[in-house]
This record gives C-alpha cells, sequence and structure tokens, in this order.
C-alpha cells in the first residue's frame, strides 16, 4: 500500500474492525449527484437483472408508481416500480422490498406523521402482484422516535454486486438535475439536490449484509395491522414470507489504486415494537449497546481537517431524538478556530413533507451561531460561511475535506441521525487521486451555475482560488476584484442565474440584485405618482 494512502486512512479514518473493515485499494465508490442521474444508473442495474439475479431496496419511503426514466402516469410508455419488479421476481430475480412503517402512524388514516401512512399503501400496492408476495417487509424497529431512515439499493448480477448508498428515495419528485428548474410548489419554481455513492466490490457486499440484518430483524416483527378505511384490517407483514436471506455472494475485488472504503452505520441499541416504549428490546444481530459508526468516522475527519470544510445537508439544526454527547457543532468551532474554511450549504426551501413555511428565512440555524459562531473570537468567526440555495432542498447528506476525504450517506448532521435515533448508513472514502476534488468541482460548479467548460475547470480546481466562491475575503490577494461575481472573472465564468445567498451575522447581498433594483425604481414611481411620497416627507421635516 501506498505511504500517503495509509497516511490518509490514518489520518481522516478510524481504525476498521470486523463489524466495520476498511477497504482498501479494493472497492469502487463512484459518486451520484442528483436523482435523475441515480434513477438512470439503478434502471440500468434492474434491467440487467435474471434469474438467480438480487435486488434490494430499503429507503424512507419507496412509491410503487414511480417511473425511473421520470415519464409520469399517463405517458404511453409510463412503467411503475411495482410493475417492473413483479415482472423480475417472476423471471427468477430475487426481489426484496423493505418500507420503513410506524406502529400509530403508519396504521391509522389521519395522522399525517412521516411517509408512514403513504408506505402501507406502497407495500398493498407492491403485493397486488402475485410474484412480490412474501417479498415485502414493513419495518418499524426503529427507536420509537425515530425510524429507519437508511436508503440502499443492492443489486446482483451474475454474481456482481453493486451498491448504492445515500439520501435519495425512490419517489417522483426526486427526478431532479442542474439547474433544478423542472419541479414546482404551487406556482412557484422548486428543485430537489441530492446524491449518492456506487459501490462495487467488498464494499457493496458489505452494504448487501447491511441490509440482511435489517430484513432478519423486520421479520422477526409481531402481529400488526393497518386500517384501510372503512372496514379493512391488514396485516402489515402477512405470511409466507422468508424470514432469512442468503449471505453476500463470494465478490472479487475491484481494483481500485489509492483509494480506501468504509460503510458506516447508526443505530439506537432499543429496537421498539410497540405504541409502549417500556416494552422494547435489544437488537437481534446489532451490539447491546447500539451502533454509532457515523458519528465516530465523521467526528474523525473533522478533526483532522486542514483547508477546507465543505458540508451539505438538509438542517443544521437540532431536533428531538438527539443527544448533546452526539453533536458535532463543537468539532466545526474547533476547525474555524484553526483556521479551516467551513463552509455550510443548506435549503432555500422544506422538503414538502416537513412541517411549516416552506421558504426559509435567510439566517443562520440557532444551532450553528449558537454552538459555533458565538463561541468563535471574532477574528475566526469569517472562517464560517453558510448560503442556502433559492428555491431548491437540499437533500443531499455530503461531506467533503481537504479535496481528499468525502462522505456521502443517509446521516444529516445533527445528533438525532449520528446517536442512531434515525437509523443511518453512510460511506466515507480517501483518496491519493483527483476524485473528491472532481466531486467538488462539480458540485460548486452546479451551485453556480455556471457550465464547467474546459475554460473555467482549471480555476475550479485551483482550491485557493476556489474558496473564494462563498467568501470575497478568501480569495487570493492577486485576485481580480469581482471574481466569482462578476461574469468572465475567472475566465469561463458564465452563470445563467444567481441562487446562492450567503445568511448568518454577515450582510446580506439580494440573489437578484437587478430585479430587485428594478422593483424599487417601480414602487417609487408608483409612490411619487400617488403623492404618498411628498406626504411622508414632509411628516418627517415635522
Amino acid at each position: 500500500m501506498d505511504e500517503r494512502l495509509d497516511g490518509l486512512i490514518r489520518r481522516f479514518m478510524v481504525p476498521g474492525s470486523r463489524a466495520s473493515p476498511t477497504f482498501v485499494e479494493d472497492s469502487e465508490w463512484e459518486p451520484v449527484i442528483d436523482g435523475e442521474e441515480y434513477f438512470a444508473q439503478v434502471l440500468v442495474l434492474l434491467e440487467k437483472t435474471g434469474p438467480g439475479d438480487s435486488v434490494f431496496l430499503t429507503g424512507l419511503q419507496i412509491d410503487a408508481g414511480v417511473d425511473l426514466t421520470g415519464r409520469p402516469p399517463g405517458d404511453p410508455e409510463y412503467r411503475p416500480l411495482a410493475d417492473l419488479l413483479a415482472a423480475k421476481a417472476a423471471d427468477g430475480v430475487d426481489v426484496r422490498i423493505l418500507l420503513t412503517a410506524a406502529v400509530f402512524s403508519g396504521s391509522v388514516p389521519g395522522v399525517a406523521i412521516g411517509p408512514f401512512r403513504a408506505n402501507a399503501f406502497a407495500a398493498r400496492t407492491f403485493r397486488r402482484h402475485e410474484s412480490l408476495r412474501g417479498r415485502v417487509l414493513m419495518d418499524w424497529s426503529g427507536a420509537g422516535i425515530g425510524c429507519h431512515h437508511q436508503k440502499m439499493v443492492v443489486v446482483a448480477v451474475a454474481g456482481e454486486v453493486t451498491s448504492f448508498v445515500g439520501g435519495l428515495d425512490l419517489q417522483p419528485n426526486r427526478f431532479d438535475a442542474d439547474p433544478h428548474d423542472r419541479l414546482s410548489l404551487g406556482d412557484t419554481r422548486w428543485g430537489w439536490h441530492d446524491g449518492a455513492a456506487r459501490l462495487r466490490g467488498p464494499a457493496a457486499a458489505r452494504v448487501w449484509e447491511v441490509f440482511r440484518a435489517r430484513w432478519a430483524e423486520a421479520a422477526t416483527l409481531p402481529r400488526r395491522y393497518t386500517w384501510f378505511p372503512p372496514v379493512t384490517f391488514d396485516e402489515m407483514n402477512p405470511p409466507p414470507f422468508d424470514t432469512e436471506l442468503p449471505p453476500a455472494p463470494p465478490t472479487e475485488p475491484y481494483p481500485s489504486p489509492g483509494t480506501a472504503v468504509q460503510v458506516l452505520r447508526s443505530f439506537e441499541a432499543w429496537r421498539i415494537e410497540t405504541l409502549f416504549l417500556l416494552y422494547r428490546r435489544h437488537w437481534t444481530t446489532l451490539p447491546r449497546h447500539g451502533v454509532h459508526e457515523v458519528y465516530h468516522g465523521l467526528a474523525h475527519a473533522l478533526r483532522a481537517a486542514k483547508r477546507y470544510i465543505y458540508l451539505e445537508d438538509q438542517y443544521f439544526y437540532e431536533t428531538p431524538g438527539g443527544r448533546r454527547r452526539y453533536e458535532l457543532y463543537g468539532l466545526l468551532r474547533d476547525a474555524a478556530a484553526r483556521g479551516v474554511k467551513v463552509i455550510l450549504v443548506c435549503s432555500g426551501r422544506k422538503d414538502p413533507a416537513d412541517a411549516g413555511v416552506n421558504r426559509f428565512r435567510r439566517r443562520v440555524t440557532r444551532d450553528i451561531q449558537r454552538g459555533v459562531i458565538d463561541r468563535l473570537k471574532p477574528a475566526d468567526r469569517a472562517n464560517v460561511m453558510m448560503h442556502r440555495i433559492e428555491d431548491l432542498t437540499v437533500h443531499t447528506k455530503l461531506m467533503l475535506v481537504d479535496d481528499v476525504f468525502a462522505a456521502v450517506g443517509s446521516a444529516n448532521f445533527y445528533s438525532r441521525s449520528m446517536r442512531g435515533t434515525d437509523t443511518e448508513l453512510t460511506t466515507v472514502y480517501v483518496t491519493t487521486g483527483p476524485q473528491v476534488r472532481d466531486l467538488r468541482v462539480q458540485l460548486w460548479a452546479e451551485h453556480l451555475r455556471t457550465r464547467l467548460t474546459d475554460e473555467l475547470r482549471p480555476h475550479l480546481e485551483d482550491l485557493d482560488l476556489a474558496l473564494g466562491i462563498w467568501n470575497p475575503w478568501w480569495l487570493p490577494p492577486d485576485a481580480p476584484a469581482g471574481t466569482w461575481r462578476t461574469a468572465g472573472y475567472p475566465a469561463g465564468f458564465a452563470p445563467d442565474e444567481r441562487v446562492l445567498v450567503p445568511v448568518g451575522p454577515w450582510p446580506e447581498p439580494s440573489p437578484r440584485p437587478l430585479q430587485r433594483a428594478a422593483d424599487g425604481v417601480r414602487k417609487g414611481a408608483q409612490l411619487a405618482s400617488s403623492g404618498i411620497r411628498a406626504a411622508t416627507d414632509s411628516t418627517h421635516r415635522g
């Protein structure tokens, strides 16, 4: 093994173990950004499967009616996921679907808590196909207040396992791509930014084993029922079904020089099977005190950062179910205090499934303000920048560090995910090559809404120059004024629109300055013509 790779593994990764091994130079890790590309890659693999192959799916929500090409119902070539999987199962493919459930909110109509009721209907739709009966399980074995949040697709074709781990659910409104202008909320523009990691080799087989353990837990749940009005009560997991999955097939190494991969989990210590939290028991397949691999993995990488930490996340604030000992804000603060540039990118619009006002206020979140910024020396606060993206839900759970470390998965940055209240699965990756840098360049070009041309690419690859995207004070001294703020500076920078909005305790520029100026002129003319301006001026003089 290359000495530099060995140093990166020791610096950025927690020591591997039998439960959480480190896969060194034998597994492919490939980022997949946004739903359109993700759905396309999943579909290609599904279509390749035949007798003796396997397809395993799980997520917070899976829509039985989603077409992986993005076609809507009514299109002549529309093919819902349920039909595709049913045909594969009928051909001899081992199809297994795990749907996240909840004992109460998934069983009673009119209770709008999460997607659990929708998953009950999805399970019903899948099971209408004879070939899928016994291959769909509802899994409510989470931590009571939390749920199963892991998102996995595992496909084995001719013995070769490919796994996807990330934030994407198989939902129609996840089918989006740069520049995120195809979706809408009511009459307003809306987009969905998300990502995953594709694995091949032994790391992909490790994801198979995580799914296998989940299936074993769900298969041992007691009987529960879902009410479908007016009088139908369906068993959540009607027998017969297979209670076990076979182990992953022998997996050949996938040569990946200069890289290392880990597959990290989050599980609380207990699984809850009823509405009564006293009736709980330890997992059958997991350690008695739970699993907190994601927390330790991200914490280790944050401590190792020297140049920058780049985070995309849906929240950056705490919600019920977390615990202070698993919060990561202090590590961001420590990094900023030693001069590391901390960049936080989050949503301009909420996930519509979340309660409350959809458009976010342009300010830093309270937990970042109190846990990071307020506890830094004034001179160090400029090392932290938070940006929201206009009209976009940022659903990625992604971290990049120093162009050598990347983490992509289902775990949000808050302690609820780190503790395992929501069960999570995240992949982490280090490389001596350009893969993490190239991912950073792709993401930053997307958020700048500029084409990644051969002329522009070298400027984005130049980390010193590219950091100035987020704060003009981070630009090198010789960078021209207006760099990353004026088209043509640097050469090749030609944004179609401006959507990045810096937020927090700093001056807040408008995301659309020309439009706002035009609105001001128009309103001023209206006031002047109505005589209101003159009356107001005379009042102020008095």
